[in-house]
């Protein structure tokens, strides 16, 4: 079954008089079942998974697309669809694990983000991992965060289980105006799922990003994750600050936007992400 959906995915990236070489299994996430796969002379990545993430890989090809378009090296989305009971993407296949240039990284994310719009959101929702991501657009902020971020996180989590947390977050979604007191980002264009994982090098050092969760929104929270799991070089955030300081009280935001993905976490993973979830609540209300 999933060589006949490699199969499909490399006819539909690559032309349909193409012949499967041979398909090796590599990685490339927690979810999806991924390959390198050979028709010929030529080479596509494809990641496979159940039919029912169709949407998520069409959702995965616009992000890509979007990066791309802004100036942001990505992986180039070829195809998507479904075959054999699988949904695929097909994506160009990139010499990856040259030296890692995170100053490179750094200047091009702030590039990025440099390319705003009047409205936070995106034309279409997406998926943070697994879990869906609404993207409905809206002109405030603070009405985004609370509505189409935290307020469905809590929601999976309640009905997870994990009703202790119920308090607390509400209370943060009700002190947004404090929290965010001054602060009035503009909609930048965001990577959305930043982390470690989802950053690689070419042979030259150019670095390249994929698996985006993309929308716009404030900045600031990609920047957020990059410190949330182990952190990046600090090439990376010298580079950044010197082509865009951040505003004072970053380093009090930050952990109000790493609760989105905490809570995400402990949605996706389970309860060994409690912990952390209950140590940012506690910063957070400390400053209500």
């Amino acid at each position: 079954m999933k060589r006949a959906a490699l199969e499909a995915a490399a006819a539909a990236a690559l032309g349909r008089g193409v012949r499967l070489g041979s398909a090796a299994a590599v990685s490339g996430g927690c979810i999806n079942d991924c390959y390198l796969v050979e028709a010929g002379a030529a080479r596509v990545f494809v990641k496979l998974n159940a039919a029912r993430f169709a949407d998520a890989f069409a959702a995965e090809a616009d992000g890509l697309s979007a990066l791309r378009a802004a100036g942001m090296r990505a992986p180039e989305p070829l195809a998507h669809g479904t075959a054999a009971g699988h949904a695929y993407l097909a994506l160009e296949a990139l010499e990856l694990g040259g030296r890692e240039d995170f100053a490179a990284l750094g200047r091009a994310l702030a590039a990025l983000h440099r390319s705003r719009d009047e409205r936070f959101g995106w034309t279409r929702d997406n998926f943070i991992g697994a879990s869906a991501q609404r993207n409905s657009l809206s002109g405030e902020w603070i009405e985004f965060w609370r509505e189409r971020r935290l307020a469905p996180q809590l929601a999976l989590a309640l009905a997870n289980g994990h009703r202790e947390i119920r308090q607390p977050v509400e209370r943060i979604c009700s002190g947004l105006p404090q929290l965010l007191e001054g602060h009035t980002p503009e909609p930048s264009l965001l990577h959305g799922d930043l982390w470690r994982g989802n950053v690689g090098f070419l042979a030259g050092g150019a670095p390249v990003v994929f698996d985006p969760a993309l929308y716009r929104g404030d900045r600031e929270t990609d920047l957020a994750m990059t410190e949330l799991f182990g952190g990046f070089p600090r090439a990376f955030y010298a580079a950044y600050e010197e082509a865009w300081p951040l505003d004072d009280g970053y380093g009090r935001r930050k952990h109000l936007y790493n609760l989105y993905h905490l809570l995400n976490h402990l949605n996706l993973f389970g309860g060994g992400y409690l912990a952390q979830v209950r140590s940012t609540l506690g910063l957070l209300l400390r400053g209500l």
